[in-house]
């Protein structure tokens, strides 16, 4: 079976991501499928986890980079490879042009995390940061190609590239037979493509649902008008699928095989981030939880068995500590208060009781005596509590209301 894509290139087949397989044998891993209890309880049918985020480099990127650069002729080995990322098809590119012996230069955006552009200085590319944005480091990556002769490595829009990404939908098929939805986070629509190929090939009756951040969300548009729109801007912080515009081969592939495109919100991201940690014991960055996101989000949408792909797991640390921060304040279990108070000795020690009766665990306190705001006997203080859940929160609010605190969020 072969399914259409535009360009100079020749549909992309089933056989084409079987030969990615084969050639990823002893250099990409089968990488695991954990069931996750609370999901399936959620979604009333069995949930599995695809841990992409436990691939050799943190991501699915190395599959289709190996597949892309594996296919060079000798010739173009010799001028080496180039490439534009801000983290996992710069770690792919880099691992990947290291095992096949191949020179490989990654531009980065000058405000790429630490973390990430020492990840792919380790694996064995020269890194040059160019650019704020990755527009301009894809431009910059594009012209070194044009000046030096060394080959572009696109991050999703190549057939070597979908075929790579591709072979994760036949682990999924082999590993878990039963599946009746996929559910895939897309950028670009290279891994979301490439699983379709695989799995409509072979299981047609299997339902692919691509999910993207509202922020950077390129698909929806370019579906209603049958043809790649790019958007004005993108703000997401799944920094991993902030694509601006679908690729010219992606999506006719994603137009034809995938059979819906959600989108999520931030919150819904930060909490999907939050229950990979907590319940299933994950690292995993924002693009990788996309897809549990929208299981959280809508669980009743969902025909079971279903298979999320934990697309990534590369996050910089203080990103993690700040979206674990947001995820904890959407799903309630953080709450923020200004209170007035009488400015008398063992004011502050009874709220302090009041909270302890409400089981509410204070973080941080900030008691301003001192304000142009204030009046003569009043003080005012600034909470930051750990709390159990949204209803939690409405409980510490009303109690000190009860106990004549004037609150204020």
């Amino acid at each position: 079976m072969s399914f259409r894509t535009s360009g100079p290139f020749p549909p992309l087949i089933l056989d084409d991501v079987r030969g990615a397989q084969k050639m990823l044998s002893g250099v990409a891993r089968t990488t695991g499928m954990e069931g996750s209890r609370y999901l399936s309880s959620l979604v009333g049918a069995p949930v599995h986890l695809k841990c992409e985020n436990l691939q050799r480099t943190g991501s699915f990127k190395l599959r289709g980079a190996y597949v892309r650069i594996a296919g060079l002729s000798p010739v173009e080995r010799a001028a080496g490879v180039v490439a534009a990322s801000a983290g996992n098809h710069a770690q792919g590119v880099a691992l990947a042009s290291s095992l096949l012996g191949v020179r490989s230069t990654v531009f980065m955006p000058v405000g790429a995390p630490l973390p990430k552009v020492a990840a792919t200085r380790d694996y064995g590319a020269e890194v040059r940061l160019h650019g704020h944005v990755v527009d301009e480091t894809l431009a910059a990556a594009q012209e070194y190609a044009e000046e030096t002769g060394a080959v572009f490595i696109h991050p999703f829009d190549h057939p070597d590239v979908i075929a790579g990404q591709g072979t994760v939908g036949l682990e999924i098929l082999e590993q878990c037979p039963e599946v009746r939805t996929v559910v895939v986070g897309i950028g670009g629509g290279g891994l979301a493509a490439g699983i379709a190929v695989a799995v409509k090939a072979l299981r047609p009756d299997v339902r692919i649902v691509g999910v993207q951040a509202a922020g950077a969300a390129a698909f929806p548009p370019s579906l209603s008008a049958g043809h790649p729109v790019a958007l004005d801007a993108v703000q997401t912080m799944a920094d991993g699928i902030k694509v601006g515009r679908p690729g010219d081969l992606t999506f006719p592939l994603v137009q034809e095989l995938v059979d819906e495109v959600r989108t999520v919100s931030e919150d819904e991201l930060s909490s999907a981030l939050l229950l990979c940690l907590e319940r299933a014991k994950m690292v995993v960055e924002p693009a990788g939880a996309i897809p549990v996101a929208a299981l959280l989000s809508d669980p009743g949408a969902f025909r079971g068995p279903v298979v999320a792909v934990l697309s990534g797991g590369n996050v910089d640390p203080l990103l993690i500590q700040r979206i674990l921060t947001h995820g904890m304040v959407a799903a309630g279990r953080y709450l923020s208060l200004r209170l007035r108070l009488t400015d008398r000795p063992g004011a502050l020690a009874a709220m302090l009781t009041t909270l302890s009766a409400a089981d509410a665990n204070v973080l941080d306190i900030q008691h301003v005596r001192t304000d142009p705001r204030l009046g003569l006997t009043e003080a005012e203080v600034e909470l930051h509590l750990e709390t159990k859940g949204p209803e939690h929160c409405e409980e510490v609010a009303a109690a000190l209301r009860a106990a004549g605190y004037l609150v204020r969020s």
